[in-house]
Parts: structure tokens; C-alpha cells; sequence
């Protein structure tokens, strides 16, 4: 037991080691050290007190010190972690996941925050809200982006604003924008992939899709009920009108793979949409259909290679869950909410270690799956 805590400590200290060098001085990098070997502890919770606890401080001074005031380039940390993450689990075929995610908030003075509705909760609460980008494939899947979302009513008040540490050149922006940000920089940073997918509020949004199509990025997008599309024939069609003119036949019984609750199954069917299909890319409206509840149909807007298959379509749509796997691990092991801080930065500086530590555990555990794989054949199906 005494060699594996040892092991453990030695191995964050070497993932550490790939961005030291991103804080200038010693303290600040020492602490950066301690706090993210706080979150990777079997703690209850990763807070100020408890983290400076952890590492024999009595008061919380440093660690906050460490996320408000010391010098340090947090966004180089992020794509630091960002290319360990794809240097552990990248490949190829790996999907870009869009998602956000509510942090639960009392008062009114940490940035971004206001009653808003949040998945998190199902409802609207007092929360900031965070945007994010997960990166998944068959080895493992992780936070590689983040953005904090600021309501007009933060952005409309700059002197709110400036109390939050929030810089006068901060604009407002929607999620989507966001999401737009994040794939830009994995585009630019040359990251492995092939799909990028999101829910249906990111999916109805047509300038998105026009936004990937137009960079040639394939994509499965979930979108709404009553969304429109252009068919073949050069008319306009929502899109469950569109799959409820299939024949039963068109409807094929797919795994999307192993989730929380044993295998997912689902009826899917497909439908070519666009008159026009340009460089060997093609267009589609996809359909997910429950086995328990017929009437329960999600729908999706698809672009990819002309060679794309139905089951490739569902397989990418099925992978949207990766991020929501991730949050839940990065919330219940790595700390992601259970911070204390009110300042805009700060609030980047703990996401951004979070992730960290997150990539930290999903390469020990694609380290251990590559053990056992000899002796083990995996029936997860999707990224």
C-alpha cells in the first residue's frame, strides 16, 4: 500500500512537471503542486480549507493566493493539459463533445452568476454556468476547454464587472459562441478527430452548423422537435415530419454502448437531406427512437462522408455522454464544484486544474485498461 501512494505521488508530480513551467516562481508552483494533489485525494470535499488541510497549512491563504493573486498563465495550462490528453487518449476517430454544466451559487457576487436555468439541477437556480469541451475516444474521455458564461446582466454592468476582475474587453457571448472559441482552438492546436456533437441547444442552432460545414467538420448535432431542414427536393421540412414518412423498414435496432444503466439500445433511421452534396460530404436528419416508448424520438442534424453509415451516425450521437460521464467524475473525484471563489480568473485557474486532475485520472485509468486488455475484450461501442 505504502508503494502505491508513493507511485501515485511520484506520478502526479511528473504530470505536474509538464507545465511548472508555467508559473513564475517557486511558491505559486509548489502550490499549484499541493492543490492538485488535494483534488486527486479521497476527500468529501475540495474547498479552500480542506485542500490547504490536506497539505498541513492551517488556513486556506495559500490556496486562495494561488487562484487570485499569483502569476500564472492559466489558458497555458489548459492547452498543456489539452495536448496530455491527446497524447493519452487521442486518436483519429475522436469525437469533440460541446455541453455546459451549472455550479450552484449563494449571493450575487461571483462572476457570472444569476437564477438561470441549469441542466445540473433541472430547474432555475442561482448558479454560474460553465462551458465546456470534452474530447472521447475508445481509450478513455476528458475536459480539454472551458469558458464561464456571463449573462447581459453582468456584461451590461461593467462596474459589477470590474469587481468580479472581469476586464472591460470581456464580451458578452453565448454558449454557442463559446463552443465556436473551443473547437477553433482544437482546430488550431491540431488535435486528432473526426466528429464533434452536442445537444439540442447547440444543434438548433443553424449558424453552428453552417459555421462547421463551412471548415468541413463533421458533426452530429441533436436538435428540436419543430427544426427545419432543406430535403433533396428543395423543400422545407421539419424534421419529425420528415422521419415520420419513413417506412418501418428504414428503422434499424443499434447499441450505442454501455452507459450507467447497462447497454443503450435504440431504433435509429436516417434520411438525406440537401439537394446538393459538395467534396464528398453528405447531409442527413437522424432519428433515435426509445424501445420502451415509441413516441419518445430525438432527432439529429448530420453532416460527414459521403461513406458514412447509419451505425456510424448513431455511434457519434451515442458519444455525446462522454461529457456528461465527465462531469460526474470531474465533480464527485476531482472538485470541479466545489470551489470557493468569487473572482473571474479564479474561477478559470480552479476549472483549469480540475481538468487537470481529470486528465490525470483518465490517463491511469487507460493505462490500466491497456493492462488488462490481453485478457479482457471491451463491449463499449462508442467512444
Amino acid at each position: 500500500m505504502v508503494e502505491q501512494v508513493e507511485s501515485w505521488a511520484e506520478g502526479i508530480a511528473g504530470f505536474h512537471a509538464r507545465f511548472a513551467h508555467r508559473f513564475g516562481r517557486s511558491e505559486p508552483r509548489e502550490r499549484a503542486l499541493d492543490y492538485l494533489a488535494g483534488l486527486l485525494a479521497p476527500l468529501e470535499r475540495k474547498n479552500g480549507w480542506t485542500l490547504a488541510e490536506q497539505v498541513g497549512q492551517l488556513r486556506p491563504d495559500g490556496v486562495q493566493r494561488l487562484l487570485n493573486l499569483s502569476e500564472w498563465d492559466e489558458d497555458a495550462v489548459r492547452d498543456d493539459v489539452r495536448d496530455f490528453v491527446v497524447e493519452t487518449i487521442g486518436a483519429k476517430d475522436g469525437i469533440l463533445i460541446g455541453d455546459d454544466t451549472g455550479f450552484l451559487k449563494k449571493g450575487t457576487r461571483s462572476a457570472g452568476v444569476q437564477r438561470q436555468y441549469t441542466g445540473t439541477a433541472g430547474r432555475t437556480e442561482n448558479c454560474q454556468i460553465g462551458t465546456f469541451l470534452a474530447y472521447a475516444s475508445s481509450k478513455g474521455r476528458a475536459l480539454i476547454d472551458r469558458e464561464l458564461y456571463l449573462p447581459v446582466s453582468w456584461t451590461d454592468d461593467r462596474d459589477r464587472c470590474r469587481a468580479a476582475g472581469i476586464g472591460d474587453e470581456v464580451p458578452f457571448a453565448t454558449k454557442n459562441e463559446h463552443l465556436k472559441w473551443m473547437l477553433q482552438r482544437a482546430i488550431d492546436a491540431g488535435i486528432p478527430f473526426a466528429w464533434v456533437t452536442a445537444d439540442e441547444a447547440y444543434g438548433q442552432i443553424k449558424h453552428l452548423r453552417f459555421w462547421l460545414e463551412e471548415r468541413r467538420i463533421a458533426h452530429v448535432l441533436a436538435t428540436k422537435v419543430n427544426d427545419t431542414v432543406i430535403t433533396v427536393k428543395w423543400t422545407e421540412v421539419r424534421v419529425d415530419e420528415l422521419i415520420a414518412s419513413l417506412p418501418r423498414q428504414a428503422w434499424k435496432r443499434i447499441s450505442g454502448g454501455q452507459g450507467a444503466h447497462g447497454e443503450r439500445i435504440y431504433d435509429w433511421a436516417r434520411v438525406a437531406i440537401r439537394p446538393v452534396w459538395e467534396n464528398g460530404f453528405g447531409h442527413w436528419v437522424l432519428a433515435r427512437r426509445s424501445l420502451r416508448d415509441p413516441t419518445e424520438i430525438a432527432y439529429y442534424v448530420c453532416y460527414g462522408p459521403v461513406s458514412t453509415r447509419l451505425k456510424d451516425l448513431a455511434k457519434v450521437a451515442a458519444a455525446r455522454w462522454a461529457i456528461e460521464e465527465s462531469f460526474q467524475v470531474a465533480k464527485n473525484e476531482c472538485g470541479l464544484d466545489h470551489y470557493q471563489v468569487r473572482l473571474y480568473r479564479a474561477w478559470y485557474r480552479h476549472i483549469t486544474l480540475a481538468m487537470a486532475a481529470l486528465a490525470y485520472l483518465t490517463a491511469i485509468r487507460a493505462q490500466e485498461a491497456a493492462k488488462r486488455a490481453p485478457a479482457t475484450t471491451s463491449t463499449r461501442s462508442y467512444p
